[in-house]
């Protein structure tokens, strides 16, 4: 995983306005790959104990609590 320095604000802007459509959707989906590997990542370094299935199911009901239901 190759992550670079935070930019500030304007930087990122500036970076996101000279990309193509489909590059900032492929840098979406890719810091969307990044985040859930931290998320898992955090669930196996707080719960130890659990294995592979039951870090999933643990991720997947953490997911359902952060899902907005005003739909």
């Amino acid at each position: 995983m190759n992550i670079k320095p935070v930019l500030n604000h304007k930087q990122n802007i500036q970076t996101l306005l000279k990309m193509t459509s489909e590059q900032r959707l492929l840098k979406a989906f890719e810091l969307s790959e990044i985040t859930k590997r931290l998320f898992l990542e955090g669930l196996k370094i707080r719960f130890p104990e659990k294995n592979d299935e039951e870090i999933k199911e643990i991720y997947l009901q953490r997911l359902l609590l952060c899902y907005n239901r005003n739909y």
